[in-house]
């Protein structure tokens, strides 16, 4: 007797969920999404903002794009992703629907349901698609985690009331601390 086939997702799958519905696509497999909590929803303004505005003042070319914002980090139409923060530098590869490829700085803020996601699945998928830094933001923890994957720095931990450096940018510090209060 043949084993049942375990199903295999593909965009069209993400693209017919009922409207307000979210989920992301990894491998072929659909993770639903929770709506994020008021904590989440503040750090990530207050965080986007603060990049942005230093992009702005350093006349940058790179963009902030905070989710819902889809990115498709392969060539296939079974990976699908909504980072919380995507900053992202080659804009040839946007498009209307979203960013196909690796954006630059990857921000994920970690809520109990989404743990395993964004410290395994998501940790793997970034690194193997060429993102060059990603920060985990844990606001039950009050720590940040920051994966230097293009200066292979290796992991370092912060907690909210550190001075974080920025990898892809040298000159900008954050405090997530000084950013919610």
């Amino acid at each position: 007797m043949a084993l049942p086939q375990e199903k295999i997702y593909t965009l069209d799958d993400i693209y017919a969920l009922p409207d307000g519905e979210r989920a992301e696509l990894i491998d072929g497999q659909i993770y639903d999404m929770a709506p994020p909590n008021t904590m989440h929803q503040r750090i990530l303004m207050n965080l986007s903002g603060e990049i942005r505005e230093h992009i702005k003042k350093q006349n940058g070319d790179c963009e902030v794009f905070p989710a819902p914002f889809a990115v498709f980090l392969n060539k296939d139409d079974k990976n699908y992703v909504e980072p919380d923060i995507s900053v992202i530098c080659d804009k040839n590869k946007l498009n209307d629907k979203g960013y196909n490829g690796a954006p630059d700085w990857i921000i994920e803020i970690v809520s109990p349901s989404s743990q395993q996601m964004d410290y395994g699945i998501k940790l793997f998928k970034y690194r193997n698609a060429d993102v060059r830094e990603y920060w985990i933001v844990n606001p039950l923890k009050q720590t940040v985690t920051v994966y230097d994957f293009e200066h292979e720095e290796g992991t370092m931990q912060y907690s909210f009331d550190d001075s974080i450096p920025v990898c892809i940018y040298r000159d900008l510090v954050i405090n997530i601390a000084d950013l919610l209060s």
